[in-house]
């Protein structure tokens, strides 16, 4: 008999970020987070994954999972199944985004639209488009490197806005992000803006959508559209953009990687994403499992219903 740290019918849905939650530092799937989620899902409970990359970036990882699911990308633009259904996209209006763009012109060589591939009639060139790439190499080289067949140099790149983009995007070092942020907050756009950071490699990534869009906005469309009430609903992530997706979430968890923002809301901590600290979360709420203590900036730390 599986025994239950909430009621058995309470826990429903467990949603997931990927980068820096599900996704190791060797960005791989741990094999205990791989099994503990599979019997999740064999035990009836719904895993889908929200992350801030592109649909089809996630998908290589999505579909290790090995069964049925669905994504929310981009932040919450895009709400589609491994099988390509879509349920539900929150697009920047494009004359939205050429405002933006001039607005930005200090930061062109830190700018990305990305769009949606199925308005794009299935062509792979054009889901991504920059005017240049020196300015953007150093900080995202990796990323470029496995994007590059989807990418497509348009200069202008308000040319490329012929349909909604799913969304912008600068990313670069920490301080010139947050100068781009705070033109940002000034330019008195419709636009939700949400930044994601890695400090250890100095680089930040902020995201500009649809007003109102989020990783949280998306997972409750999604949840009501189920009949999930946020009581049933578990969420684990560990960065600035998974916020509004943690405080949907009836029981949120933080990786013990987890950025000092997060840690300082008094979510429960699990462990960090080189530890497992996915399946240490489930199997606390599933079977009660204690998580051990989570080790941050080299501090042993209690892992659950401690306020950092």
């Amino acid at each position: 008999m599986l025994k239950l740290c909430v009621p058995a019918d309470s826990l429903r849905l467990i949603a997931i970020d990927i980068d820096g939650t599900l996704l190791n530092p060797e960005f791989q799937i741990s094999e205990t987070d791989l099994a503990t989620l599979r019997r999740a899902h064999a035990q009836g409970i719904e895993v889908i994954l929200v992350t801030g990359r592109r649909h089809a970036f996630a998908l290589p990882i999505a579909q290790q999972l090995g069964v049925a699911l669905w994504l929310i990308s981009s932040n919450g633009a895009v709400t589609r199944s491994l099988a390509g259904e879509t349920f539900h996209r929150d697009l920047l209006p494009a004359p939205t985004c050429r405002e933006l763009v001039r607005a930005m012109q200090e930061f062109r060589g830190q700018t990305v639209l990305t769009f949606d591939n199925s308005d794009l009639h299935g062509d792979a060139a054009g889901t991504i488009v920059i005017e240049r790439l020196d300015e953007l190499e150093a900080s995202i080289q990796r990323w470029l490197e496995k994007n590059m067949q989807y990418i497509k140099f348009v200069v202008p790149i308000e040319n490329a806005l012929t349909s909604d983009p799913v969304q912008a995007m600068f990313c670069g070092p920490i301080a010139l992000m947050q100068r781009v942020l705070r033109v940002l907050e000034s330019c008195g756009l419709p636009i939700t803006v949400v930044r994601t950071e890695y400090p250890g490699r100095d680089l930040s990534i902020v995201d500009v959508l649809n007003a109102g869009c989020s990783k949280g906005h998306a997972l409750e469309r999604w949840a009501n559209y189920r009949g999930i009430t946020r009581e049933q609903v578990m969420a684990v992530g560990d960065n600035y953009n998974d916020i509004e997706m943690l405080a949907f979430a009836g029981h949120p968890f933080i990786m013990g990687n987890a950025s000092e923002e997060l840690r300082s809301r008094g979510w429960k901590l699990t462990r960090s994403n080189a530890e497992s600290g996915v399946s240490a979360a489930i199997e606390h709420v599933v079977n009660g499992k204690e998580i051990e203590p989570a080790v941050v900036d080299g501090i042993c730390r209690p892992a659950i219903g401690v306020s950092l």
